[in-house]
């Protein structure tokens, strides 16, 4: 099953769409939600990838402070009897397109959440079709162009075609990054703070999530590889289109390992090859990543 899954999330109270597609959060249309925390109101808006703790926000979030939601469409509170075991503040559940709820907790940092289906093999079932390895059509690629007619060096080029898996690799001690069928990089954010981020294998598909808040159009501080804490950003090189740092994996391409370059801007999609490797490979709608 494909490890990131976005949901769709309705009020349970009036059962009206809480999806944002102005605001995404993790390159997905975000959860808006009504919040009043430490006497300020505003809004905010929380990452539909599940076990993503992502969100963004009109006003400062403290920490530990206990919200109050309200749906931006009927005004009623969100909230529930439950208590978060982990920390005992109330349970906010919301409801799910798919069928049967998904519950966070109102006490900001903490991480707990659960989610539950009225039933289990209906939900699995779509899951499946959704989200499998096999099927890619409803995964987010990035836009189709037309294509432009090839010179005669174009056509003698190798093509990795959209939704190709990569295998990926360390540059510094070559072991693998893929852990449950997912890119695993070791990340600090802005505030100093380290996690992992996950990013899709697939070539052109953008979904992502991290264990550490990273905001929407902000660069990540550091990567590096989760196995010899090697740092993976390139010195000489910047992103060619919003001029931040970059990082450098290697993926196995044909019969040979190539450089694959990725933009440390959180949302900006920019991948590239090196130099050397675009000669002999390109990658298909190789615009964004």
């Amino acid at each position: 099953m494909f490890n990131i899954i976005s949901l769709k999330v309705k009020c349970p109270v009036c059962s009206a769409s809480l999806m944002d597609k102005e605001q995404m959060v993790d390159n997905e249309p975000g959860v808006k939600l009504n919040i009043s925390i430490a006497n300020k109101h505003g809004h905010i808006w929380l990452s539909s990838i599940y076990e993503s703790y992502n969100f963004e926000a009109d006003i400062d979030i403290p920490p530990n402070e206990i919200a109050v939601f309200h749906c931006p469409h009927c005004k009623a509170e969100i909230i529930s009897e439950e208590q978060c075991l982990a920390c005992h503040a109330p349970l906010i559940p919301f409801h799910l397109d798919e069928g049967g709820k998904v519950s966070i907790c109102s006490r900001s940092g903490c991480k707990k959440h659960n989610i539950a289906f009225e039933d289990l093999s209906t939900a699995l079932g779509y899951f499946y079709d959704k989200y499998t390895y096999a099927h890619t059509d409803d995964i987010k690629f990035s836009p189709k162009v037309e294509p432009k007619k090839k010179t005669e060096q174009e056509e003698d080029k190798e093509i990795i075609k959209t939704g190709s898996f990569l295998s990926t690799y360390c540059p510094h001690c070559r072991r693998s990054l893929i852990e449950d069928r997912m890119i695993k990089l070791k990340i600090e954010n802005e505030q100093g703070e380290t996690g992992f981020l996950m990013l899709s294998p697939f070539l052109n598909v953008f979904t992502h999530k991290s264990t550490v808040k990273l905001p929407e159009k902000h660069p990540i501080k550091n990567i590096k590889c989760f196995h010899c804490d090697e740092p993976l950003f390139v010195k000489d090189k910047k992103c060619p289109v919003c001029n931040s740092e970059i990082a450098k994996l290697q993926v196995a391409a044909m019969t040979k390992m190539i450089d694959f370059y990725v933009c440390s801007k959180k949302g900006c999609t920019w991948h590239g090859l090196s130099d050397e490797d675009i000669q002999s490979i390109v990658l298909e709608d190789s615009k964004d990543w």
